[in-house]
């Protein structure tokens, strides 16, 4: 951390004294307002409460969440330079986007937000996949779609897509080509983040059958035990088109272990030095991070209500980001 040189500190310097009070070094600088990205989904929107008290509480900034997804967020990063921070920007999703902000150099990325990165592909509760052990990897979905039908459409099987705007979309609707699967299948839009959860959650209460994507570290995939059907090793150049709405040759290739980052644009480390030098540091352990938000779900919690439940129980963790000026202070808040 690089402390801001005070007057008064350079008068005490002067004199030889040590200084009286060196518990306000961290600050928010010159950033006045710090913007950051809340996405539509439990740990998006958690880190960026997280994200928000300690600059709030720790910096003293005025820090604010603005709506975001993936793709839209991305793309106004790189055009707008807004917001400031994303603090849990799925690179793997937007990568043309993201090539495209590194080599304009008003984004990077801070930390991986993930200890172990992030985790995507195409879910099926265990159950189901212990009684259709023929149902392996999404290349064994084709012939198998009546497993999948629905009453209002029996004659199709449904595979559940991404929301609208989450950088998946592209992906699988990229995948779907790739495999062929319109001959038998309906890529079906859930709608929002919070819809595909709940197909889920009806899903597996209820025992019945259900393919669609789905990501990690999440309370969902440990909740409801998916098991992530197999998928070739992950070939850069061919993932790349896939991340492209305009791909005009899909072929399936698996995803790779999610590039998650902390995204900051590049005038941050200016405007506040401090700031940036706390986002450097931010990363969860995925494990950690599952056990949240399974309690979070399990109780109810808001994002709000879970950022403060993670700065009180996880005070090992995320006290390793910041100086100890700034964890007191925020120790004070709680």
């Amino acid at each position: 951390m690089k402390y801001k040189l005070t007057l008064a500190t350079i008068a005490v310097a002067a004199f030889g004294m040590a200084p009286t009070n060196p518990a306000w070094a961290a600050d928010c600088g010159m950033a006045g307002t710090v913007t950051i990205a809340e996405m539509t989904w439990l740990s998006s929107s958690s880190l960026a409460h997280i994200a928000q008290r300690i600059m709030a509480d720790g910096y003293g900034c005025d820090a604010q969440l603005v709506p975001g997804d993936t793709v839209p967020t991305a793309t106004s990063m790189l055009t707008r330079g807004q917001p400031d921070v994303a603090p849990e920007l799925w690179v793997s999703t937007a990568q043309t986007i993201w090539d495209q902000m590194l080599e304009k150099g008003n984004v990077y990325k801070a930390s991986d937000i993930f200890g172990s990165g992030g985790t995507e592909g195409w879910w099926i509760p265990d159950y189901l996949a212990a009684a259709h052990p023929e149902i392996k990897s999404v290349e064994d979905l084709k012939a198998n779609w009546e497993v999948f039908a629905e009453p209002a459409n029996p004659g199709q099987g449904r595979l559940y897509g991404c929301p609208p705007g989450w950088g998946c979309e592209i992906i699988t609707n990229n995948l779907f080509k790739a495999l062929s699967l319109n001959e038998t299948f309906e890529l079906f839009s859930p709608g929002s983040g919070e819809n595909l959860k709940a197909s889920f959650a009806r899903a597996s209460t209820r025992k019945q059958p259900i393919v669609g994507y789905y990501f990690g570290p999440s309370d969902v995939i440990g909740k409801y035990n998916l098991v992530r059907l197999e998928m070739p090793e992950s070939d850069p150049e061919k993932f790349n088109c896939l991340t492209d709405a305009n791909c005009a040759d899909p072929q399936l290739t698996g995803w790779a272990v999610g590039e998650v980052a902390v995204a900051v644009v590049s005038s941050l480390k200016e405007r506040a030095p401090d700031v940036a030098e706390f986002l450097s540091h931010m990363q969860v352990p995925n494990a950690e991070l599952s056990a949240l938000l399974a309690h979070a779900d399990d109780n109810r919690l808001t994002p709000e209500d879970t950022a403060t439940y993670f700065l009180k129980n996880y005070d090992a963790i995320w006290s390793a980001w910041v100086p100890a000026d700034a964890a007191e202070r925020i120790r004070a808040r709680l």
